[in-house]
């Protein structure tokens, strides 16, 4: 049994999803990791992490129009508005998503269905750097 940790860090210019799929094989693989468990936890609350469509990048785009008619820029909406127009919108649509998603690694591959890929769902408009913490247990 080991256990392994990795701070993955990654810049974001907009709301945008940002694929970090292949960094995550790329370091099961470079750690021979068999089977187990990997746990990924996003270090921010103005951003998530999800499971999506890596085919066809019009799903993105419907994702980011859907949140932001969910969670409208309009600081008359909202008492919080510290950071700007996209702050408390940030904040609304990163607690209906994922901060942490728990994958499972068998045989030395990560457990992804054919058109998934894993996903930075980066909710603010400004450059951002966003760190992912990874944590690997199994052997």
């Amino acid at each position: 049994m080991k256990q392994e940790f990795l701070n993955l860090s990654i810049n974001t210019n907009g709301q945008k999803l940002y694929e970090f799929t292949d960094q995550t094989i790329n370091w099961i693989k470079k750690n021979d990791f068999k089977n187990g468990i990997l746990n990924l936890s996003i270090q921010h609350t103005s951003a998530s992490l999800i499971v999506q469509e890596n085919a066809d990048p019009d799903v993105q785009t419907d994702l980011i129009n859907y949140f932001n008619k969910l969670a409208p820029m309009d600081n008359s909406l909202y008492v919080h508005t510290t950071e700007g127009k996209d702050d408390m919108p940030a904040h609304i649509k990163s607690s209906l998503t994922n901060n942490q998603i728990t994958m499972s690694i068998k045989n030395g591959d990560l457990i992804l269905g054919t058109w998934q890929g894993l996903y930075l769902f980066e909710h603010r408009l400004e450059p951002q750097v966003r760190k992912i913490v990874f944590h690997f247990l199994g052997d």
